[in-house]
């Protein structure tokens, strides 16, 4: 696990301290500091550069931050006076729970990166938004105190790992893609490229459909019309030898795709093509 990354069991026995919304009144520097608590940061409008350590992060609307202690931290540059964040201070004590050290369900744990942009922060700001409202009217228990923290925690690891198996899930789709422009002339299909690629054909259909909006097997019918198109323009390739260069063993199984496709044969695409070409010219 990264150093950056605070790991966070269902029963890790969080303690906060104290909150707040900041509102900045333009050009003032956060406070180069060292503190003895983590600090959660919320940026809902504006922008913030803070700097911890050797890193350095640039935070928008959305965006939050996590503040290790022991570790000084401060601004990069003046506080616009549009900024506005939420912040938040509280305890992790060092360890696991000795339930977590007994193998406990893995889904019990989050982890939140240092720094992350939430695709739906509205969440995060309720929770900010109703802790600074109970704490205000002096109602707020330290057990709902601690419990709403740790649902922060959790909102944040959450939508992270949901936007990285996004981005991941979306390289394998393009990864798919690649293959089929670059290997369509060989016969593949969609079975292939799941095989060639190294991922369960239901798996990488799924992915590709969210991705694309297409079946593999579609995809790869519309590289194959879209190069034969090519053919039938520049070349005085025969039908079935486009078919044939095209990865269509079946010079009649091309015909039925490229009509189904086009609307019209390959031989007649070629013609009337051909006349506009004339006409043109």
């Amino acid at each position: 696990m990264s150093p950056h990354t605070l790991h966070v069991w269902m029963e890790s026995p969080i303690k906060v301290q104290n909150a707040g919304l900041f509102i900045s009144r333009g050009d003032a520097m956060h406070p180069t500091r060292t503190i003895d608590s983590h600090e959660l940061i919320l940026v809902v409008q504006g922008e913030l550069d803070m700097w911890e350590g050797d890193q350095v992060f640039h935070l928008v609307a959305g965006s939050t931050l996590h503040l290790w202690p022991g570790r000084t931290h401060g601004s990069t540059k003046p506080m616009p006076p549009d900024l506005r964040f939420y912040w938040i201070h509280f305890d992790v004590p060092e360890g696991r729970p000795e339930r977590a050290r007994r193998e406990v369900d893995r889904r019990s744990a989050v982890d939140v990166p240092q720094h992350s942009h939430m695709p739906r922060p509205d969440a995060l700001e309720r929770l900010f938004r109703f802790f600074l409202t109970e704490q205000e009217t002096g109602i707020l228990r330290p057990s709902s105190a601690n419990m709403l923290m740790l649902l922060m925690l959790f909102e944040v690891g959450q939508q992270a790992l949901e936007t990285a198996e996004t981005a991941t899930t979306n390289a394998v789709a393009t990864w798919a893609h690649n293959y089929i422009r670059m290997n369509f002339d060989r016969g593949i299909t969609a079975g292939k490229v799941a095989e060639a690629l190294g991922y369960n054909l239901d798996y990488l259909g799924r992915i590709f459909r969210e991705t694309y909006h297409c079946t593999l097997t579609e995809a790869i019918h519309r590289r194959r019309i879209q190069k034969a198109c090519e053919y039938l323009l520049n070349s005085e390739l025969t039908i079935s030898q486009i078919a044939g260069r095209c990865g269509f063993r079946n010079p009649d199984y091309f015909r039925r795709i490229f009509r189904s496709a086009m609307q019209v044969t390959p031989g007649e695409y070629r013609q009337e093509n051909l006349r506009v070409h004339i006409i043109t010219h």
